[in-house]
């Protein structure tokens, strides 16, 4: 097969290149290749051009780890979009799962409409009051990921607290979501097709005393920093039987809920009762032989070799589905629009 791996490339290829990037790529270019496929690089950069060159490479399928152009989240699901409109088939989740996961108000609101548990949370808008949801609390921007404009001073616990951070984040951000902070167990429910992988537990104990125990920024990308080394990830987690199938069961229906194909996330905070909370349904996650996924095939045992050959299998599985249904689907569209089909 033909097959182009899609990536931010004026990240990746920048002046001042992000080499995880360049290490996924790399990682998952080796796996189709040495399985004798032909592959190429498409980097994404904000000019367009890219989509020329999927147009005319005549593919059978995208392996699309593009999880922001130039740096900027949101216009992850255009590329999704595009890849869409060209009909070509690509691995994960469609544009309008994504852009709806990437949003986590509106994620929030519809996970909380079907019965979900979500902490209670409300947005913040620029220019608007600040909002409780009572203490502590932790403010977040409302459409970025990676744990972007996450940090220590996030959690507040007072209405004045509250204020100043919600001031210092609409400078960047006109949407912030305020959600009451859980104190308790962090874990990550991985998804591959139908199957609910191993779950995994973000261990806090060597966490420094007065910090919060939460997944911010420079615990996810500053490597050994005080927060990167008190935030270990462990898989498989150690927990109750009960517990962790009631965790695969809610993960499944927000998964669902959401639209997901092929692989996602989905983040929890279990409280001091053993309630879990749903705090993130990942629909792109890091992808690459170390992240957080791969490790939760791994404990499943499914390697990362494993784990790329089948991401791709299930993208050429349900594309193929979708194109020979086509036909049919529309003519139904039809008759239960009140049309007439012969």
């Amino acid at each position: 097969m033909k097959i182009a791996i899609l990536f931010d490339g004026a990240s990746a290829l920048g002046k001042s290149p992000d080499l995880l990037i360049l290490e996924a790529v790399e990682s998952v270019e080796t796996i189709l290749a040495d399985d004798g496929h032909d592959v190429i690089r498409i980097p994404v950069n904000p000019d367009g051009r890219w989509m020329e060159r999927v147009r005319k490479a005549k593919l059978d399928l995208v392996y699309n780890l593009c999880e922001s152009v130039d740096g900027v989240a949101a216009l992850e699901p255009a590329v999704i979009g595009a890849l869409e409109l060209l009909g070509v088939p690509f691995t994960g989740s469609s544009s309008a799962t994504t852009s709806l996961c990437l949003r986590k108000h509106r994620v929030n609101a519809l996970l909380d409409r079907c019965g979900l548990p979500v902490p209670r949370w409300t947005i913040a808008q620029r220019g608007g009051e600040a909002p409780t949801v009572g203490f502590p609390a932790i403010c977040k921007p409302a459409a970025e990921d990676a744990s972007l404009g996450v940090e220590q001073r996030s959690v507040v616990r007072t209405a004045h607290a509250l204020t100043d951070r919600l001031a210092a984040m609409h400078e960047c951000w006109d949407d912030v979501v305020v959600q009451r902070y859980i104190d308790g167990r962090e874990v990550n429910v991985g998804i591959v097709g139908d199957r609910v992988l191993p779950i995994a537990e973000i261990d806090f104990r060597a966490m420094p005393r007065g910090l919060w125990r939460i997944v911010s920024y420079r615990s996810k990308w500053d490597t050994g920093s005080d927060e990167d080394r008190g935030a270990s990830p462990n898989c498989p987690a150690d927990l109750p039987t009960a517990l962790a199938a009631e965790l695969a069961d809610v993960a499944t229906a927000a998964w669902r809920t959401v639209g997901g194909e092929g692989y996602g996330r989905v983040d929890f905070r279990i409280d001091r009762a053993g309630r879990p909370w749903i705090l993130e349904v990942n629909a792109n996650p890091d992808f690459s032989p170390t992240a957080g996924l791969a490790r939760m095939a791994r404990a499943a045992n499914m390697d990362f070799p494993a784990l790329v050959r089948h991401v791709a299998e299930l993208a050429l599985t349900a594309r193929r589905g979708i194109a020979a249904l086509d036909a049919d689907l529309w003519a139904l569209t039809q008759r239960l629009s009140g049309v007439s089909v012969g």
